[in-house]
């Protein structure tokens, strides 16, 4: 099975670039602390982020952890979020700012964050990552402009290696 915990970012830009519902698909349980919850639900996020967050789907499992250790540097969120992965071991947790991926990574927590679970979709052939990349680039979701280069090279390697694998054989 895999258990994936959402912080707010991934869940908000995928919600944004109408690509939430690869979520799903990807995994087998998605977990959105009740703090993420809170965050996505406020006023002042996107009406279409408070509009899912209000009306969740049937996957999305919103849970609080047991025990949170807080912390100056990191927001509620990505609190609630590591403190559930680390509860529901062998999960992933879905952070895409910088200093919370630190914290997760030094507590030994596999990572993912937008742009991972875009090109994991890609790979599936969920979506088109250039499309859906581009639509990301609109909103105000920050990223090195050589990292999505990177996602989109690796794509389109993907890509050109299924258009030049010969086709199965049967015996």
């Amino acid at each position: 099975m895999i258990l994936v915990v959402a912080d707010t970012g991934p869940v908000h830009y995928l919600v944004l670039v109408e690509a939430i519902d690869v979520l799903p698909r990807l995994y087998d349980r998605i977990i959105i602390p009740r703090a993420v919850l809170a965050e996505l639900s406020h006023r002042n996020a996107p009406a279409s982020v408070r509009h899912w967050a209000t009306n969740l789907p049937s996957w999305a499992e919103v849970r609080r952890p047991s025990r949170v250790e807080s912390t100056s540097v990191l927001g509620p969120g990505e609190t609630e979020a590591i403190a559930l992965c680390q509860e529901l071991q062998p999960a992933t947790v879905l952070l895409d700012e910088t200093e919370a991926r630190q914290e997760a990574l030094r507590l030994g927590l596999p990572v993912s964050g937008t742009v991972g679970v875009l090109e994991r979709a890609a790979e599936q052939d969920l979506l088109n990552l250039p499309e859906v990349l581009d639509r990301l680039r609109r909103t105000n979701f920050r990223i090195a402009p050589e990292l999505l280069q990177q996602a989109l090279s690796r794509d389109a390697e993907r890509q050109q290696r299924r258009r030049t694998r010969p086709p199965d054989r049967k015996p």
